[in-house]
């Protein structure tokens, strides 16, 4: 629980955790707070847009829609891993939901099957909308899910929140499915990780001054690329095919080499122009090479 900070607070916990942030016009004082309070804020809500392309999501969120005015959240993350601020204050995001889910979300405990549509959730949360079409095939580039993180753990960091004041509005409200695509636990994990960091981690070096060349995980052979195998060298991998869009897995890559990473591959040779034998999903230097897996 607390008063919601101000808006150059906000700015500055977005800036210090890393991220790029563009500032919408007039981003600080368009709000709905004609409509009822904001705060007190108890946690950070994500979503996904069921848009495609992010100058047009961005403006949909900050202006709504017919029946929904604007502003539909605080801060919009494309998918290039920017967050785009477009309003602050009360904003239609959250909607009515479930009280018991609010009280877990106070107290940082485990969170109820959300099963009434009964308190104000856009007076008592922060809210990132997430361009993705939110069919469980548009996929989720590695900047864009570093960028959800990285924005979740600034606000918890600015309040002194845990994690689990973390939610998705799939928990909040019943009938939601959003954000799909990526599990809310998963991203949970990832944001208190970087909060048991204690501080920020640097953000990148401004443009022009150019940092250390980029190493790159050099081609394993074909053979380590067996069933079951297990290595970082395959998260890493994974990430960088949902950069090139060609990830196609129902939850974010992991170590062990499965199916779902062949069919990435797969897609990821098809886009280098091979066809037939030469794109079966298995790894070959060429298409490895090009690909610059980072140095694990």
């Amino acid at each position: 629980m607390a008063t919601p900070a101000s808006a150059a607070a906000l700015l500055k916990a977005l800036q210090d955790e890393g991220l790029t942030v563009v500032q919408v016009d007039g981003w600080r004082t368009h709000n709905r707070n004609h409509k009822g309070p904001w705060g007190p804020v108890h946690g950070v809500m994500l979503h996904h847009t069921a848009t495609k392309g992010t100058s047009r999501t961005v403006d949909i969120c900050r202006k709504g829609y017919a029946g929904l005015p604007g502003p539909l959240c605080h801060g919009v993350i494309a998918k290039d891993g920017r967050v785009h601020l477009v309003g602050y204050g009360r904003a239609n995001h959250a909607g009515l939901g479930d009280d018991d889910v609010l009280r877990a979300v106070i107290a940082e405990k485990r969170l109820p099957a959300d099963n009434e549509a009964s308190t104000d959730g856009n007076r008592h949360f922060y809210g990132f909308e997430c361009e993705n079409l939110g069919d469980g095939e548009d996929p989720w580039p590695a900047a864009q899910l570093e960028a959800i993180e990285r924005a979740a753990a600034a606000v918890c960091r600015l309040h002194g929140w845990a994690a689990a004041s973390v939610i998705g509005h799939l928990e909040w409200q019943p009938g939601k499915v959003d954000p799909r695509g990526f599990s809310m636990d998963g991203m949970r994990a990832r944001v208190q990780a970087r909060l048991d960091a204690k501080a920020p981690t640097k953000p990148p070096a401004p443009a022009g001054k150019p940092g250390p060349k980029p190493k790159y995980e050099p081609f394993p052979g074909s053979s380590f690329f067996a069933s079951g195998r297990r290595s970082q060298v395959i998260t890493e991998m994974g990430r960088r095919l949902v950069a090139e869009g060609c990830g196609r897995y129902s939850v974010g890559p992991g170590p062990r080499w499965a199916d779902a990473d062949r069919r990435s591959y797969a897609a990821w040779q098809r886009k280098l122009g091979y066809t037939g034998r030469d794109a079966d999903g298995i790894p070959g230097k060429s298409s490895w090479d090009r690909l610059k897996v980072p140095n694990t």
